[in-house]
C-alpha cells in the first residue's frame, strides 16, 4: 500500500487489509510505504489513527517508511492511492519496475476507472472518514477475490 508520505492513506489501507485478511484466514504480509521520505519513523497521522480506532483497527504501532526499489521485487502486488504515487513507484523502482504488479487501489472497486483516493492531509476529519470508507470497499474486494 503506497501513498505520498505513508502518514494518512496507506497506513489506513495496511490496517484495513490486515484486519480483513486475518478475518478471512489469509496469511499475507501487508505493509505500507510512502513515495517521499519526509515522515520516516513517525506514527500515522492522529486522525488516521482515530478513524481506524473507531472501526476497531489499531494502526498506532506503524511507522512511516519510504518505498524502496526492492519493494517491487519483494511484494506480489503494490497498490497505490493515486496516479502521482503510480509514477513515483515506477521512477523509484528503476530497472525492477513491473507494471503487472502495480495498480490503483480503487481499481478493485471500479476497474479501469482510474479513480484516486484523495489525500485527506489538509482537510477536515470528515475527509479521513471518506477515505477510510473508500479503502475499506477496495480491501473487501481484494479479500473476496482471494478468499
Amino acid at each position: 500500500m503506497v501513498c505520498l508520505g505513508n502518514i494518512c492513506r496507506s497506513p489506513l489501507a495496511e490496517g484495513i487489509l490486515k484486519q480483513k485478511a486475518l478475518q478471512a484466514g489469509l496469511h499475507w504480509t501487508i505493509e505500507s510505504a510512502g513515495t517521499t521520505g519526509h515522515c520516516i519513523g513517525i506514527q500515522p497521522h492522529a486522525l488516521s489513527q482515530q478513524v481506524a480506532r473507531a472501526h476497531g483497527i489499531d494502526i498506532s504501532a506503524q511507522q512511516c517508511r519510504q518505498f524502496v526499489k526492492t519493494d517491487m521485487r519483494d511484494f506480489d502486488h503494490i497498490y497505490v492511492m493515486d496516479e502521482d504515487n503510480y509514477r513515483e513507484v515506477q521512477r523509484i523502482s528503476g530497472e525492477l519496475w513491473d507494471p503487472s504488479k502495480v495498480s490503483l487501489l480503487m481499481d478493485e472497486v471500479h476497474p479501469g476507472a482510474h479513480q484516486e483516493i484523495p489525500d485527506p492531509w489538509y482537510g477536515p476529519e470528515r475527509g479521513y472518514h471518506e477515505v477510510f470508507d473508500m479503502i475499506e470497499r477496495a480491501c473487501e474486494k481484494i479479500v473476496e477475490r482471494e478468499a
